[in-house]
């Protein structure tokens, strides 16, 4: 499978049901053309002829077939938005044309559904009451709503369709990908029998996508559809890579403007609280009112840096999360195309505290604690380096602790990636007290210096804040002469764990591990070797033998008197 292409796996069931005929028609174009797939993408339609006029399959079957033919054979430099609006309006045209000229097919027409997938966005196209779900984990969503009238007795009645009037009036929305994301496209004789609850259960499976349209056909069928039936299931198994030069043009647009202020709303996020205020970005907890999720919201702080360095930081972020899924780094949520009209980043909302609020607040962490959340840090830093991604900017304060024992690397705006141009005079980014001495004479960044930002990062998490050289200042010449011991702050940890610090913050880089494998690997067996056991704890009569036996001569003594009162009793009854 190629991860580097749009790759789809789609099925579909049409019944006649207890119809006299099948007025669905269904019609997919998966080009098999490279180019064309990235330029144009992958469309699905689905329509259903209105059955209470003339020619519903003929308005149905031509409303896909013209929309198909007319979408793939414009100029894609007007983009799917403008793509479709133009093929279906043709078709649109042409099937009102025919519907007022022609006696046999006199007010045909038909409801329309489309789906667009280009690149790593879904574009959705609807008229009528057929509808487009998707399925993202275990939460199916109705991605349209239906265009007919209320009351019991008109709900079948619609106000817009494929024909019906001369000037087409479609609702599109745009949404963001996801691999793994399950579409279904259905007719009326499907969702108007099936509870959304049995629709996600049958989703939620996830047989192959034409196993489970033949289901729900067939489940449709089964309870009392008096339509036609039609499913179509479509799986999206990869996506593209996003390409720089579209991030950098995209976010380039973006203007960098004075961050809000709590309560405010921007592009549909409400802004609930402030999470914090930092020299270069300000952060806030808003609720989106797209997805009715909690997020966070980062915004950049104007006139620190240059325009150029902040858009470059969101690019860096953007694409990493795009190309990089690891349970320990945070996440990028992309937005889907014009909902953003200013700067900023969407991050999920994630439950805890940074490792230096932990250390501030006089956090004492055993060995073993320790260890598993050094082999975290470990694993999300070798996540990034084989890709060839160094953080640069590994710290305590871009460590989340999550309250479910999770963690996540945060704040990868200063990271380095792979052919990325830098200025040989820019300034190296990251925390002084956490850079490496070879980076204080020009070295950019590598897997070593990540080791130790981490190691450092680690002897503050045992030593209880304390820096292996001292806290740095910025814009300093440090000299890396003296290196603390972990067993000057720490009596109670083993020497192992001392000696494995020492060589992740080792001045010479050739002295130092060469990756956060080897790290990893020497903290995993000293853990398992070298970590003292934990002396079981001894019994009573162990620790204390004299008060053992002086207790258990008071409670006989107790017993004793306590028998003879009894006997004294029974003997004193009158008989």
């Amino acid at each position: 499978m190629n991860n580097s292409s749009l790759t789809i796996q789609a099925g579909f069931a049409s019944l006649q049901g207890r119809r006299a005929d099948n007025q669905d028609y269904v019609g997919w174009v998966e080009p098999a053309d490279a180019q064309a797939l990235t330029l144009r993408g992958v469309v699905v339609a689905l329509a259903d002829g209105v059955g209470g006029a003339k020619g519903g399959r003929q308005a149905a079957e031509t409303a896909v077939r013209l929309f198909l033919d007319g979408y793939y054979s414009l100029p894609e430099t007007l983009g799917p938005e403008r793509m479709a609006m133009r093929a279906l309006s043709a078709a649109n045209r042409w099937i009102h044309s025919l519907g007022r000229r022609d006696n046999e097919l006199a007010h045909m027409a038909s409801t329309f559904s489309a789906l667009i997938l280009r690149g790593r966005h879904a574009h959705v196209l609807h008229l009528g009451d057929s509808r487009v779900y998707r399925l993202r984990g275990d939460s199916l969503e109705r991605l349209t709503e239906d265009h007919t009238l209320g009351g019991a007795d008109l709900s079948h009645v619609l106000y817009r369709a494929v024909g019906l009037e001369e000037e087409l009036r479609l609702d599109y929305a745009a949404h963001v990908l996801e691999p793994h994301d399950r579409f279904l496209l259905c007719s009326d004789g499907v969702h108007g029998v099936l509870r959304e609850s049995e629709l996600q259960q049958l989703l939620r499976e996830r047989g192959a996508p034409q196993h489970s349209a033949e289901r729900l056909a067939q489940l449709a069928l089964d309870q009392g559809s008096h339509d036609n039936i039609t499913a179509l299931v479509l799986d999206v198994l990869c996506l593209p890579l996003p390409d720089r030069a579209e991030l950098r043009h995209a976010l380039n647009t973006l203007p960098i403007r004075e961050p809000p202020a709590a309560g405010r709303n921007i592009d549909g996020f409400r802004l609930e609280r402030l999470l914090s205020d930092g020299r270069y970005s300000r952060l806030f907890v808003a609720h989106d009112s797209g997805s009715d999720a909690t997020v966070v919201l980062k915004f950049p702080q104007p006139r620190v840096v240059s325009e150029r360095e902040y858009h470059d930081a969101f690019l860096r972020e953007a694409w990493i999360g795009a190309r990089i899924q690891s349970p320990w780094l945070a996440e990028i949520i992309e937005l889907p195309p014009g909902r953003q009209t200013c700067l900023y980043s969407v991050l999920p909302f994630y439950l805890g505290n940074t490792l230096e609020q932990r250390i501030a607040g006089g956090w004492k962490i055993d060995t073993a604690q320790g260890v598993d959340l050094a082999l975290k840090l470990c694993r999300a830093l070798h996540a990034l380096h084989r890709r060839r991604v160094i953080h640069r900017d590994v710290k305590p304060d871009n460590v989340l602790l999550l309250e479910d024992g999770g963690v996540r690397l945060l704040d990868l705006g200063v990271a380095r990636l792979p052919a990325w141009d830098e200025a040989a005079d820019a300034p190296i980014p990251g925390t002084a007290s956490y850079l490496a001495p070879e980076q204080f004479h020009g070295e950019r960044g590598n897997e070593r210096t990540d080791v130790y930002a981490l190691g450092v990062t680690l002897f503050r998490l045992f030593s209880g804040g304390a820096y292996p050289y001292g806290e740095i200042e910025p814009f300093s010449t440090p000299r890396f002469t003296s290196a603390k011991r972990l067993t000057d702050y720490r009596h109670d940890l083993p020497a192992w764990l001392g000696g494995v610090l020492a060589k992740a913050t080792a001045a010479d880089p050739q002295e130092r591990y060469a990756d956060t494998l080897e790290l990893a690997f020497d903290l995993e067996h000293g853990l398992n070797k070298g970590c003292p056991l934990k002396p079981a704890r001894k019994s009573w009569y162990q620790r204390n033998p004299l008060r053992f036996w002086q207790t258990t001569a008071l409670l006989l003594l107790i017993l004793l008197l306590l028998s003879l009162a009894r006997l004294h009793m029974l003997s004193s009854a009158p008989t």
